[in-house]
């Protein structure tokens, strides 16, 4: 039977990151590095804008009174 799948450990990280290098070579891990930098900052910023823009658009509608009926004037009829 297979064991379930844990944490991976220092031998299994070494070994993934042999591989890395292998398939991307030594000059290409900085750009590859920097580049899931910035896909992780931009991740984020888009998250935390979109709760940015959630909250705001809860407290607006919250400030906005809801529009009361006009009363009927007697005068008019």
């Amino acid at each position: 039977m297979l064991a379930p799948m844990g944490s991976l450990g220092a031998p299994e990280l070494l070994i993934i990151l042999v591989i890395i290098l292998l398939v991307f070579g030594g000059a290409k891990l900085p750009k590859l590095a920097r580049s899931l930098g910035q896909a992780q900052r931009e991740f984020k910023h888009g998250t935390t804008e979109a709760e940015r823009d959630e909250v705001a658009s809860e407290s607006s509608s919250k400030a906005q009174p809801s529009k009361a009926q006009p009363s009927k004037d007697s005068s008019t009829t």
